[in-house]
């Protein structure tokens, strides 16, 4: 069956064959002529036609329907794709037959009454065949390509594992037009063969046994049920099946109501899903009573981080959100989303920028805020590098700016977002995400201390690269492979922590609740990966083979850039918390009415873009700051710094 099907895909996916159409004509055209003489035949009284004149009938129609179906190309007229002047030519080859036929038949036996009857039914039959018979082959094609259209869109799949889940897909897919279940997939040696629900469960062990089931089942796909498997198998299943070039899905974790009708979408497997840890998982029933009632901002709302915090307030019953982003398209979709998803939610689009006080003033009078989450930020290094002052302006002074309107306008809770490189720092995006963690928490300090009034508490998260975030790695990678290549990895052995956005932004919102004022948490990111093996990875799920048909190419590290990030979460320099993923970082703390007075100098020299002067400066302020492959290094040694350790205590 396999075969006829592949037999007619190959015949019929694009027109019908000239050669059949020809044959079929022929034979039908012969056919009419039969058909004439029995009829003929019937409705003669003498033995007309008996012997010798049938057959002479018989090998003119065979000799005449050749010569002009051949000649007029009728073999090539489709139904469906005709006018009336080629509908004519099947006029004409009849014609055209019975007058040469009728020709030699009259002067090998005579021409009378009988002949002329005999070329005028044989007229009819033979063009009404042609026409009938181009009707059924074009209804008959028609059916065909739908039926291989339909299957072309209906993908066979093979199910990863007979976990329970895994054997309720069956159930849940049997009715989809779109995918056809045709056998399990387990990894390993079975002796004795399985059927589930009258599907055979396959053991393979090799590439060689998965390829052979692959090939046996005519699989488009294999479907796992669970992320944790896809990460079990990335290095085995999730590779045989990307080298046998079939499609790797991903079921959804929970049905979806789709204008009012459940919808089980299947996806295709990510690079997200191959973390090389289990994802950190959070109880969310604190959180969301932290949050519920309570009117929220969130800065830079439209970023990577910003617009997914948005995302999941959204799902908390806030009273209100504030977005406040200067970016205005990204604002733009961030509304629309929000329009289409949320039309539930009390929201409110700002866009402003955190540089420019009156507008953050303008902000909280007007909303009054009462939990204030901090994301805006330049982030990218090279670039910060090459503008090291809009760095200071938006990084530091901006959060300044944010953090005295909390206090001014008595906010219940600031959440600033950190990041990884601001311990021990080596490039400035880093050193300026320091500076603002070193000014809020000098802040929260006063308060504590009883110098400066307020009842604010700033709460400091730092966490590593998150999967897919706006300009990072990841677009970057597939925006490469969609172009053929090649990949640019800066350094072969170059490492990143990650985590997805949305996993960050509920551990965010998990050391926001927990939080009792003035601390700076860690996440513990598991192991991390190497930038290289991620490129690799990513073009074999792309469906290519790496420096082999995308290259794999070496940039060098840029300025700034570290070749291995900081542990976050090492015991020396954290203390524990109540959650085993959360550390609270030990770090040097600093008087406010020196650390107001030293950014005051530094947000001057930003703005007057007095760059040598303004980098001096924070590598005063910050003794651990360390350049590295940077034209900044020529200040590491710069005399007025102060005393300090080149690590962070």
């Amino acid at each position: 069956m396999n075969r006829i099907i592949s037999l007619l895909r190959t015949y019929l996916t694009k027109y019908l064959s000239t050669k059949i159409v020809f044959l079929v004509d022929m034979i039908m055209s012969v056919a009419a002529s039969i058909g004439t003489i029995l009829l003929v035949k019937l409705m003669s009284v003498n033995d007309f036609l008996f012997t010798d004149e049938s057959a002479v009938w018989l090998i003119c129609s065979a000799l005449f329907s050749f010569s002009f179906i051949w000649g007029l190309r009728t073999y090539r007229i489709i139904i469906r794709h005709s006018t009336i002047k080629e509908l004519g030519f099947f006029i004409l080859v009849a014609l055209f037959k019975q007058v040469m036929s009728g020709f030699v038949f009259g002067l090998m036996f005579g021409f009378d009454l009988h002949v002329l009857m005999l070329m005028i039914v044989d007229f009819f039959l033979t063009f009404s065949f042609f026409f009938l018979v181009r009707i059924f082959m074009t209804l008959l094609y028609d059916a065909i390509k739908g039926h291989l259209d339909q299957r072309r869109q209906c993908q066979n799949v093979l199910i990863y594992g007979i976990s329970e889940k895994s054997v309720s897909i069956i159930s849940r897919l049997a009715s989809s037009p779109h995918y056809k279940i045709v056998g399990f997939v387990q990894f390993g040696k079975q002796s004795v063969s399985h059927i589930i629900s009258e599907i055979k469960v396959n053991y393979v062990d090799t590439p060689e046994a998965f390829q052979k089931v692959v090939s046996d089942t005519e699989a488009d796909a294999l479907l796992f049920a669970y992320e944790d498997d896809v990460r079990a198998e990335s290095d085995r299943l999730v590779r045989y099946s990307i080298d046998a070039h079939i499609k790797t899905l991903i079921a959804p974790s929970i049905d979806e109501m789709v204008d009012g009708k459940l919808s089980y979408k299947l996806r295709n497997i990510e690079i997200e899903d191959l973390l090389m840890r289990d994802e950190i998982k959070i109880s969310m029933d604190e959180i969301v009573e932290n949050f519920q009632g309570k009117t929220v901002m969130v800065t830079g709302a439209a970023g990577s981080i910003g617009s997914e915090l948005c995302r999941q307030l959204a799902t908390f019953g806030v009273k209100e959100l504030v977005l406040f982003d200067n970016a205005e398209t990204p604002m733009h979709n961030l509304r629309l989303e929000f329009d289409e998803n949320f039309p539930g939610v009390q929201y409110t689009p700002i866009i402003g920028d955190v540089r420019h006080p009156a507008r953050l003033d303008y902000a909280f009078r007007k909303y009054r805020p009462q939990v204030v989450f901090h994301a805006a930020a330049y982030k990218h290094v090279p670039l910060m590098e090459e503008n090291p002052c809009e760095a200071v302006l938006v990084n530091v002074a901006g959060s300044r700016n944010v953090a005295d309107k909390c206090l001014e306008y008595d906010v219940e809770k600031m959440v600033m977002v950190s990041t990884d490189k601001a311990v021990n720092p080596t490039n400035i995006m880093g050193c300026t995400k320091r500076l603002a963690e070193i000014y809020v928490q000098s802040m929260g300090l006063a308060m504590e201390q009883g110098k400066k009034a307020g009842r604010t508490k700033f709460v400091t998260t730092r966490f590593g690269n998150v999967l897919g975030s706006n300009g990072s790695v990841i677009p970057r990678f597939r925006e490469q492979i969609a172009k053929g290549g090649p990949v640019t990895v800066t350094h072969p052995e170059i490492t990143r922590f990650f985590m997805t956005i949305p996993e960050a932004c509920r551990l965010v919102m998990e050391a926001a609740t927990m939080s009792t004022g003035n601390q700076i948490f860690v996440f513990d990111m598991g192991e991390s990966v190497k930038i290289d093996d991620l490129a690799r990875r990513m073009i074999r799920l792309a469906g290519f083979t790496p420096d082999k048909d995308i290259m794999v190419e070496y940039s060098g590290l840029r300025p700034g850039e570290k070749l291995y990030e900081e542990v976050l979460s090492d015991h020396e320099n954290t203390l524990p918390t109540d959650h085993s993923r959360i550390r609270i970082a030990k770090v040097r703390e600093y008087d406010y009415a020196e650390a107001i007075s030293a950014f005051e100098k530094l947000e001057h020299l930003s703005r007057e873009v007095e760059i040598e002067e303004m980098v001096k400066l924070m590598k005063v302020i910050v003794p651990e700051f360390i350049s590295q492959n940077s034209k900044f290094a020529q200040f590491d040694s710069y005399p007025e710094r102060s005393e300090g350790t080149n690590n962070e205590q």
